[in-house]
């Protein structure tokens, strides 16, 4: 005789079970990777936001650096290349190196010329603390040789 239906349980999928406990422990991996990084990180500082204030004054001494190379007002419509990198510095602002976010593979002379800017403007305001520091803008390219910051860019034309 067949077990009624009322009193059966719903039956478990399989994969359910295991797959929190994988998310869990995924999770707390990740939180502890995170903690040692900041226990180990050998007093390494990111800056990515605008708050912080470092990466306005980085792009301020870009800008009084190559006056004569920022795009002056707003920036046309179509940029001839964009361009994020980021830049490593001593305590004391010297450039120690760059590493390319998003590289605009189809103008390597921007890139090029970009990577010697940064390292000719060395060194930086000092960033101060004890580790390097990194901090990360976005290179706007005009056709010209100029550019803009995205930290201090007075944005684009709707229309040329």
């Amino acid at each position: 005789m067949p077990p009624s239906t009322a009193l059966r349980r719903p039956r478990r999928a399989a994969t359910a079970r295991p797959a929190t406990r994988r998310t869990l422990l995924a999770g707390a991996g990740a939180i502890a990777a995170t903690l040692l990084a900041g226990c180990f990180g050998g007093g390494q500082r990111v800056i990515t936001s605008r708050r912080d204030g470092y990466r306005e004054r980085a792009a301020r001494h870009l800008y009084s650096r190559y006056a004569s190379r920022v795009y002056p007002g707003k920036m046309v419509p179509m940029l001839y290349a964009v361009g994020t990198v980021e830049v490593t510095l001593s305590p004391s602002g010297r450039v120690l190196g760059t590493h390319w976010l998003r590289r605009p593979t189809h103008a390597p002379e921007v890139v090029a010329t970009i990577d010697q800017l940064i390292a000719s403007a060395s060194p930086f305001p000092a960033p101060g603390g004890t580790g390097t520091t990194r901090y990360v803008d976005t290179w706007l390219w005009d056709e010209s040789g100029r550019f803009q910051l995205d930290t201090l860019t007075e944005g684009q034309r709707d229309t040329y």
